[in-house]
């Protein structure tokens, strides 16, 4: 027991001082341009451009200060509670974090206590002493109280701590990755509503169309009963009329599986209120008061979006994979100790003279591994090479998202007013087409195409104007925001913060 309360502690120093094989982490150079394209579809950007923007960064502004609809902000924040794709996320990162756990036990000793009895009897045929006559039989027993460390391996090149460091790097990248699934969920479902807006605005435009060409269609049935009318007449009435009736089917099953992909999103029964709610909303200007947000810099979203830095992390546990293959090819201590007490009766088992212990320390020293260990660390460095790589793809996907969501910010505005022009043209051709049918300057075909025209503007103006809404979401979300839920700029932390990681 003395030389035990000597060893355990220098074997504790020896764990705690040790060195590591890691090697100095130098974070890749940006695999980009350190600023936006510049051009005419970018709105001004560039390095000038971006100094002037001023605003609080996406990555800091709170989804419920984005989304300020309170109908949007109501089914994130169900969405958030019920996607099942987020709890999946949630449950990987517990998952990560009891590994690193496991990993990190093997850095302390795992200590035992236990207690045994043995009892035992000698036959007295071999007990007699030579010449004598039998003897007796010989009854034994033993009892033993203690504790002990068994094939403790003390970290003295670092190899448990690199793994230790590997698997806590790991858990931090799939915390990065739950941060990533939720950013993408708060984008998709308000996305998914800004679509079923949408499509009732289309399908609202479909049925006012289906109800003027069967205003028409009667129209026509008159004159030609008049004997003003022709047969053709009637049939391309009849023709744009059925046309409309299937495009109103058409966005019928649109707005239907609309909900549902959005139900599917939210994760639960959309209540009965909410979807009330819903439907008193008639178009997606209702929904598009979003704030301002500057783009920044390229380099600001090495620390901004949760893909980047959890792509980063798991470069950070390649690069300590490395340690823990270095130090393969040094030494390994292993101790084995134990302590206690033993007597042949229970009363005597704690008086003086019964301590007993054991200490059995084991080095272990490479010598020929046939290049076990040497590909072990060819294989590390690879793999390091190939996150390297991961890490800059993933950056430069990040930069290709925001750039499109740039172009598509600095040109968006100024299609909508060119799209608005030609549905306000379109209406006017059309009124003017119908009146000249109904005082017989024209024939129908003429107001028909007309007609044709206006519907066709009208869509494509919901699209545009969706395909704008949804576009300053993905600016958003490629700038990393949706991570918090409101926007407190005195206490942000950015995403890459160890204050945001779970404890």
């Amino acid at each position: 027991m003395p030389m035990l309360r000597k060893t355990f502690p220098a074997a504790l120093a020896l764990l705690l001082g040790g060195c590591t094989l890691i090697p100095d982490y130098s974070r890749p150079a940006l695999p980009v341009a350190n600023q936006w394209p510049a051009g005419p579809a970018y709105d001004n950007q560039g390095p000038e451009g971006a100094a002037k923007e001023t605003g609080t960064p996406a990555a800091f502004i709170g989804w419920r200060t984005f989304f300020s609809d309170p109908v949007t902000a109501d089914l994130i924040g169900l969405g958030l509670t019920n996607n099942r794709d987020l709890r999946i996320a949630v449950a990987q990162v517990d998952a990560m974090r009891a590994q690193f756990d496991v990993q990190h036990a093997g850095l302390f000793p795992t200590i035992s206590a236990g207690g045994n009895m043995d009892r035992q009897r000698e036959p007295a045929g071999l007990t007699r002493s030579p010449g004598a006559g039998p003897g007796e039989a010989v009854y034994t027993r033993g009892y033993g109280l203690g504790f002990g460390v068994s094939s403790y391996e003390v970290d003295l090149f670092g190899r448990i701590r690199s793994l230790s460091r590997s698997a806590f790097e790991r858990y931090l990248s799939e915390d990065e990755n739950r941060l990533g699934v939720q950013i993408s969920l708060v984008a998709n479902i308000a996305t998914a509503y800004l679509t079923w807006l949408a499509d009732r605005q289309a399908l609202q435009i479909t049925a006012d169309t289906v109800a003027n060409r069967q205003n028409a269609y009667r129209l026509i049935q008159l004159t030609m009963q008049r004997g003003t009318g022709t047969d053709e007449d009637v049939a391309q009435a009849e023709m744009a009329l059925r046309e409309a009736e299937a495009n109103n089917q058409q966005y019928t099953r649109q707005v239907a599986r609309d909900l549902n992909q959005l139900q599917q999103l939210v994760g639960a029964p959309i209540p009965a209120a909410l979807q009330q709610r819903m439907l008193t909303v008639k178009s997606m200007e209702a929904a598009d008061q979003f704030p301002p947000i500057p783009a920044g810099l390229p380099s600001d979203l090495l620390e901004r979006r949760p893909d980047i830095l959890a792509a980063e992390h798991t470069l950070l546990a390649a690069n300590a994979n490395i340690g823990a293959a270095r130090a393969a090819f040094f030494p390994t201590l292993t101790l084995t100790a134990s302590g206690g007490t033993e007597s042949n009766s229970v009363a005597n088992l704690f008086s003086a003279g019964t301590g007993a212990w054991s200490f059995a320390p084991q080095i272990s020293v490479p010598i020929f591994d046939a290049g076990r260990n040497a590909a072990n660390l060819d294989l590390a460095k690879a793999r390091k090479r190939q996150e390297i790589a991961t890490y800059e793809k993933v950056i430069q996907t990040a930069f290709h998202d925001v750039a499109d969501a740039l172009a598509g910010r600095g040109t968006y505005t100024d299609q909508l007013a060119s799209q608005q022009g030609d549905v306000d043209a379109s209406s006017r051709a059309y009124r003017i087409s119908m009146m000249r049918f109904q005082s017989g300057s024209d024939n129908y075909l003429n107001a028909l195409v007309a007609q044709r025209s206006l519907y066709d503007a009208q869509i494509q103006l919901v699209n545009v104007r969706l395909q704008d809404l949804s576009n300053l979401i993905s600016l958003y979300k490629a700038l990393g925001g949706g991570w918090t839920e409101h926007t407190k700029v005195e206490q942000a932390q950015q995403p890459g913060d160890a204050g945001r990681a779970p404890s």
